[in-house]
């Protein structure tokens, strides 16, 4: 009998075979930037390159960009490889990890899968989802050897302050424990720009791509920012999962990090003119309970009657309209909303998300 472990992603499988809708607030990266504005040529492209550990070219640009030496940068398929890879280089079987709760479940599935001990510390809704170094501090036992969490906060875009990632990176250190960022969203922190906790300490390890805050996910330019002789062990791990990158998306990444200032604005534009219309959306809704977030592609808010996983079949049977569902982020009372999409399909979206409310609302009453 094969003991091979069944393994897989419950969110992911939904997000593409059930999510899609003719007006998605189902996806929380900005809208795809198109090939086009790059101003590529086939001459630009070769199908092989001088890939070795890392293309020089590109170790070089992210090093740049993230304020780092090139050999703290570990350049992996998209912040989804990025975290697996930062996870199987620093947790054996039976160490404990000590995630954030709710979280992104492919986190959850991956320690899962490395057959870490999971623990669990709390982002808890009526607190804004901040983290709470002194609940951290309490759950590291002597078999913690990793702490993960995502700044900003998927699902609820809440923003971690520098103190805060201080303090914990001081509460890991002191039991000699790492420290996984995942900022995939960070760089949607626009009017007050936030540094990587990379630079807040020797024990933090932090994974991000360009993805979601540029629209660039075809490209599956992600990055791990560790210490050199982490990074080294993460390339050398790496030959497991991904020997060779693919080098037309090498190319491609190093002209998209050229020209980020232009598709940095873009984004920054996008992004300002959805959040309008999400700020109209939750204006007088008596029927959700909502934070904040000011920042990045999501909002998460609580949905105060009747069920989520309900609502969200009927929204896009009735009103062609997607959210996800929190239970894939451990809160069914909660959906989340992304709004990284073309202004005209969200400020619809949102709308027809606003009748379907109002129409569950009045067959409930």
């Amino acid at each position: 009998m094969s003991n091979t472990r069944a393994v897989a992603s419950t969110y992911l499988e939904w997000a593409k075979l059930c999510s899609p809708a003719k007006y998605n607030l189902a996806t929380s990266g900005i809208m795809s930037y198109p090939l086009a504005e790059l101003h590529v040529s086939a001459q630009d492209l070769e199908i092989n390159g001088p890939t070795v550990y890392g293309y020089a070219p590109l170790q070089e640009r992210l090093a740049r960009k993230c304020g780092v030496t090139p050999d703290c940068v570990v350049a992996a398929a998209g912040t989804s490889m990025a975290n697996h890879l930062a996870m199987a280089t620093l947790l054996e079987p039976g160490d404990d990890v000590l995630i954030e709760q709710p979280t992104y479940g492919p986190v959850l599935e991956v320690a899962s899968y490395l057959q870490a001990s999971i623990l669990r510390f709390e982002r808890r809704a009526e607190q804004d989802f901040q983290i709470d170094p002194d609940e951290i501090a309490r759950r590291i036992t002597s078999k913690t050897r990793l702490i993960c969490l995502t700044n900003l906060h998927n699902p609820s875009g809440a923003l971690t302050s520098e103190e805060t990632l201080t303090r914990i990176g001081r509460i890991a250190q002191n039991s000699e424990v790492q420290v996984l960022v995942d900022e995939v969203y960070l760089d949607m922190v626009y009017d007050q720009p936030a540094r990587s906790s990379f630079h807040l300490g020797s024990n933090f390890v932090v994974t991000n791509s360009l993805t979601k805050a540029y629209g660039l996910s075809g490209l599956r330019c992600g990055w791990i920012l560790a210490q050199p002789d982490l990074a080294k062990r993460m390339w050398r791990l790496n030959d497991l999962f991904a020997a060779t990158p693919v080098h037309p998306g090498e190319l491609l990444s190093v002209v998209a990090l050229d020209q980020l200032c232009k598709i940095n604005a873009r984004a920054r534009a996008l992004l300002e003119a959805n959040r309008t219309a999400l700020d109209a959306f939750f204006s007088g809704r008596g029927d959700l309970d909502s934070f904040d977030s000011r920042w990045g592609t999501v909002s998460f808010p609580r949905m105060k009657n009747g069920s989520v996983d309900e609502f969200c079949e009927f929204l896009r049977a009735r009103y062609q309209t997607s959210v996800v569902p929190g239970r894939f982020f451990e809160m069914p009372d909660h959906f989340r909303i992304g709004i990284g999409g073309d202004p005209a399909m969200t400020g619809e979206a949102l709308k027809r998300l606003a009748a379907a409310l109002d129409d569950w609302g009045s067959n409930r009453s």
